[in-house]
């Protein structure tokens, strides 16, 4: 059953449910199904516009949630609870009439669609990356009744993930085959199913006006770069792929200062509401491919993938970091087949196995302790012959019965059957070798910065982008803020601060170099 306080949230909404809706329910008789009964009935309960009915479904329990005598559905298969419990609202009131936000230049590109596809998204319920794939395609479906889409749970079906050999989520299959994994925005999988960006949206990507700031990316960085220049009544444009950036792969954040604790979606949330605030023009689902040279219009051209070239008088990159690989056979193999980097996302698949996590941080232990709770046995394997976590985490790992930490390990080889993990092998301190059977193998062994796209002309230390104290660059003009930089430690809240930092650079020097700043005010 619903909480009140989540009935609440609901009821503030319902009412957005214009056409009739039906839940058409297929249920047995376990404690999921009735559940899932129960949260239907409390929602029905909240709208003359909706009812509940029984149709026959192999996937017990699920419901859909169909226009009345029209062909506009969705399908969800498990308790709409977890991360998708936002997914189940918001497709209730987009069945129910309430227009889907999106650009009109990918509303128009999925109406235009014209073949008919059937999308499976498979989902863990503590999944953070998830919802945005689920709401994205559930959107579409919306839009074009060609397009079916269907959310299945690992948690409720976890037979149908052993057949199909999944061990990451989300995956989407499309037709019976594989059609992405991992995190995507609306605007990605548009592209994708369209094979290409649509000539309307590099049409009118090609015709913005100039950016006096342009950020470029999604996280804590990003977002502080893009308010800070908008409250200085620039014209500021982001482009991200999703708006969060690392943010989501975390579990719950402890350590923002004047928040005791926060969750990650919650976060973001705030962010997307900062940036909606303050008219920030967002540009998702896409990234910049290229920075050129300053012309003599005074303007930096920036390409994206696809082709489409936007302008800008300075440039603020927070393109943050991605996770490092072990970089070994087996590794490319099985990613997303038992070698994964979310433990978050993709624990609950490995509930009562065998797991290992590499590495020795922060990061490794607190992956080991939380796949503690779930897996039967976690091993933690670190290159280094001390674990380099703080020494609160340490403990708390040593005291968990159903872990072991194997120091001065090297990993050489992931070893699999051909569709999933079976183990790894590693070699100890005196070169001896030695294989672990395994299930799951979570690579958490730091990141690297995501520049490997700048130009040559841009200084970099290590991979990290050169700043000075303003967040300034080699190149006059472009600032850089956030994981990207040889800033030294890399923690949200510093990330924030040192975006803010960018976007006041980027201002002074709009406002000491007239001839790219004369147009300011």
């Amino acid at each position: 059953m619903l909480e009140e306080q989540i009935l609440d949230q609901v009821k503030q909404v319902i009412g957005l449910v214009k056409y009739p809706v039906e839940f058409a329910t297929s249920l047995d008789y376990s404690e999921q199904s009735k559940q899932t009964s129960e949260i239907l009935h409390q929602i029905a309960g909240l709208s003359d516009n909706i009812q509940v009915k029984w149709e026959e479904n192999q996937r017990k329990p699920s419901f859909a949630i169909r226009r009345a005598d029209s062909d506009i559905s969705v399908r969800f298969a498990g308790v709409p609870t977890g991360t998708e419990f936002n997914s189940f609202v918001l497709a209730l009131l987009q069945v129910g009439g309430h227009p889907v936000k999106a650009d009109a230049d990918i509303i128009a590109a999925i109406k235009e669609i014209d073949e008919p596809a059937e999308f499976t998204s498979y989902v863990s319920l503590s999944c953070m990356n998830c919802p945005d794939v689920v709401q994205a395609l559930n959107a579409i479906s919306v839009i074009n009744p060609l397009i079916k889409h269907t959310t299945v749970d690992g948690g409720t079906f976890w037979e149908e993930f052993e057949h199909l050999h999944l061990q990451s989520v989300p995956t989407v299959m499309k037709d019976g085959e594989v059609f992405l994994q991992g995190r995507a925005t609306l605007e990605q999988i548009v592209s994708k199913i369209g094979r290409g960006m649509t000539g309307l949206r590099l049409k009118r990507l090609n015709a913005l006006e100039p950016f006096d700031v342009l950020v470029i990316g999604g996280g804590p960085a990003a977002t502080a770069a893009a308010v800070y220049a908008a409250r200085k009544q620039l014209r500021v444009g982001l482009v991200a792929d999703r708006i969060g950036g690392q943010i989501l792969e975390s579990g719950q954040i402890e350590n923002l200062i004047t928040l005791e604790r926060v969750q990650p979606e919650d976060l973001v949330a705030t962010f997307k509401a900062n940036l909606r605030d303050y008219a920030v023009e967002q540009i998702g689902g896409i990234q910049i491919e290229a920075i050129g040279q300053r012309g003599e219009d005074g303007l930096i051209p920036l390409t994206t993938e696809g082709g489409a070239c936007l302008r800008a008088r300075t440039v603020v990159i927070c393109t943050g970091t991605s996770f490092r690989r072990l970089d070994i056979p087996g590794e490319e193999q099985y990613l997303n087949r038992g070698v994964t980097f979310c433990p978050h996302c993709d624990g609950p698949l490995f509930a009562d196995r065998r797991v290992a996590v590499m590495g020795g941080g922060n990061s490794a232990v607190e992956a080991a302790i939380d796949l503690a709770a779930l897996a039967r046995e976690v091993t933690l394997i670190d290159l280094a012959e001390k674990l380099q976590a703080d020494k609160v985490l340490v403990n708390r790992l040593t005291e968990l019965p159903n872990t072991q930490v194997i120091s001065s390990a090297n990993a050489t080889r992931v070893i699999g059957d051909g569709h999933r993990v079976t183990g790894l092998e590693y070699q100890d301190a005196q070169g001896q070798k030695h294989s672990l059977d395994l299930d799951g193998i979570f690579v958490q062994i730091g990141s690297i910065p995501n520049t490997d796209w700048l130009p040559e002309t841009m200084q970099l230390e290590n991979g990290y982008i050169k700043v000075d104290n303003q967040g300034a660059t080699s190149v006059p003009g472009i600032f850089a803020a956030g994981d990207c930089t040889n800033t030294p430690h890399k923690q949200i809240v510093i990330a924030l601060g040192a975006g803010a930092n960018a976007a006041l650079g980027a201002f002074n020097y709009l406002i000491r170099c007239p001839q790219h700043g004369e147009q300011l005010y």
